[in-house]
């Protein structure tokens, strides 16, 4: 059983969610920290602050300096992703974070889809509140529509590729996909698993979970 594929799917459409999402995260830093700041994220390698500039570093690229990034960077992705959340860090966690204010509402983006940019913000977004023991209650319409795109690419991450053969079902909304051994859970926790964090695999149930946990470890 799969998800149907819901009518919102136009770059255009999607915007005025990455915003909302970006303006919630800006809010629920708004009091961090320097120990916060300095928190790692489930990101692996980066720190919280790192991963707010990493965002912001994706909302001022575009197609001409991700390429030029991409060459100078010897077609190192990583180095790549390195050098641009080091532009963006400022020289304190409250300069990191006006920068991050400042593209909200940008509509800015390297050459992916509008829906990989509004998965980056859900995702990453929970790499840094889940260290922080910060909640966030989502739109479920837009956790649905992130689970459901993530289960189909392994563009961005490994992830359609981490739950093949298994059966992904969402105890909080409609999501589902796939065949095989059953994992359930929350749709959050369910798209945080299947782009490799294995974390919140220990929110999920059935008996597939410990196949898509020892799946997080690869790329």
């Amino acid at each position: 059983m799969t998800t149907p594929k819901p009518a919102l799917r136009r770059g255009a459409d999607l915007w005025p969610l990455v915003h909302s999402e970006r303006a919630a995260l800006a809010t629920d830093l708004a009091d961090a920290t320097d120990e916060q700041w300095a928190t790692p994220s489930l990101c692996a390698g980066l720190t919280v602050r790192e991963v707010l500039a990493h965002l912001t570093a994706a909302a001022r690229l575009n197609g001409v300096r991700w390429l030029a990034g991409v060459i100078r960077c010897r077609f190192d992705f990583d180095e790549q992703v390195v050098m641009r959340l080091t532009e963006q860090l400022g020289t304190s966690p409250a300069e990191t974070l006006d920068r991050f204010r400042h593209v909200i509402t940008s509509t800015t983006k390297p050459p992916l889809p509008t829906m990989a940019m509004l998965g980056e913000t859900i995702v990453h977004g929970a790499d840094i509140r889940r260290p922080l023991g910060i909640h966030r209650v989502h739109p479920i319409e837009t956790l649905t529509l992130v689970a459901g795109y993530y289960s189909r690419t392994d563009q961005v991450v490994v992830a359609k590729g981490r739950i093949q053969g298994l059966r992904l079902v969402a105890n909080d909304g409609p999501f589902s996909i796939g065949s095989g051994p059953l994992v359930t859970g929350s749709t959050l926790a369910l798209t945080m698993a299947m782009t490799g964090r294995v974390t919140y695999c220990d929110e999920l149930d059935g008996p597939g979970v410990a196949t898509l946990r020892a799946r997080c470890g690869t790329s």
